[in-house]
């Protein structure tokens, strides 16, 4: 497994990767997503206009990179003359071993912008660049629901989510599809710019898009690299059940742990203790709610587990930075 070394400083270049049978569409989402993210981050931190970051389309080489339907992508760089912080990997259509055969470049240059702490996200059958590069092994991962076949055959050692729209594995994060996709670079822009700027961006470029799948809490694939096979099962049960009434030590004891025993492992497999781990869940899915629902604050504050609102909020708050009438109000239209 390939574990980042040093990892990069603040958010400088995001690379979005183009090559021959590339969906444009995926591309050109990433390109307006991130470049707007950039001026938004920038207005936020005292830049006026001027974008924070920069996005490239990147090519593998100096050929003209063609798209799956036939158009010239509109490339600024090639993969050798960038350092990215964050790259995406956009979906495809066509045979990956051609493909592979075609760039043998891109491995290599996936392999050491990710040793040197870049994020990657990857929509769709973009996972399979990745996975190829290693960087997903003994990793969750997702794709396409077409692809859930070949890809399993091809790299047995990722853990492929079948049923998850959206995996998280720490440093490579995967969207099923190009609807989901779209979440995904609200995760990332969560992750990388400044408070506000990923619901702003959200709100104001994909308002109208309709997703085809309902919305979920992410995979937290980062924090399920051991081998602890009880707490696995116990984050799988949690993952189900967080909005539930339950004992930990009731959970301790089904899987015939102490509750002390428990809380232990659970920490030192995980980085994170069980309530702070129900605690994000929890958040997650109020947040998908804040930004798809009409439902109130008070409703969706029961409906993930929380009977005080007040709490609830306050939690909310710790979580984001956010009050969550706050966080709701970026994904609404404004006036012009």
């Amino acid at each position: 497994m390939i574990v980042p070394t040093t990892p990069l400083p603040t958010l400088q270049q995001v690379v979005i990767l183009a090559t021959d049978c590339t969906i444009a569409s995926t591309v050109m989402h990433a390109k307006d997503f991130f470049y707007m993210a950039s001026l938004n981050d920038g207005r936020l931190r005292g830049l006026g206009l001027t974008p924070s970051f920069t996005t490239l389309i990147a090519a593998p080489d100096e050929r003209p990179a063609l798209s799956f339907s036939q158009d010239v992508f509109p490339t600024q760089a090639c993969l050798e003359q960038t350092e990215p912080q964050l790259i995406i990997l956009p979906a495809f259509w066509g045979n990956f071993d051609e493909l592979l055969a075609r760039y043998p470049g891109v491995l290599p240059w996936l392999r050491q912008a990710h040793a040197r702490g870049a994020l990657i996200g990857a929509v769709a059958n973009g996972a399979f660049w990745a996975a190829a590069a290693g960087l997903l092994d003994y990793r969750d991962a997702s794709t396409y629901w077409r692809y859930h076949d070949d890809f399993s055959k091809r790299f047995p050692l990722v853990n492929l989510q079948r049923d998850k729209h959206l995996t998280d594995a720490g440093s490579v994060l995967c969207a099923a599809g190009i609807s989901s996709g779209r979440d995904l670079f609200v995760h990332l822009a969560e992750r990388l710019c400044a408070p506000g700027v990923a619901q702003t961006v959200a709100r104001d470029v994909f308002y109208e898009v309709q997703r085809n799948y309902t919305p979920g809490v992410i995979g937290f694939g980062g924090q399920k690299m051991h081998q602890d096979l009880a707490i696995l099962q116990i984050q799988q049960w949690l993952e189900s059940n967080f909005a539930e009434k339950f004992r930990f030590e009731d959970v301790a004891s089904r899987h015939g742990m102490s509750i002390r025993n428990f809380m232990r492992r659970f920490q030192q497999a995980t980085g994170d203790k069980p309530l702070q781990y129900l605690q994000r869940l929890r958040i997650e899915m109020a947040k998908n709610l804040l930004s798809t629902s009409p439902l109130s604050i008070k409703t969706i504050s029961y409906d993930v587990g929380y009977e005080d609102a007040s709490f609830f909020a306050r939690l909310f708050r710790q979580h984001t930075q956010q009050s969550p009438n706050q966080y709701r109000r970026q994904y609404q239209h404004q006036p012009d």
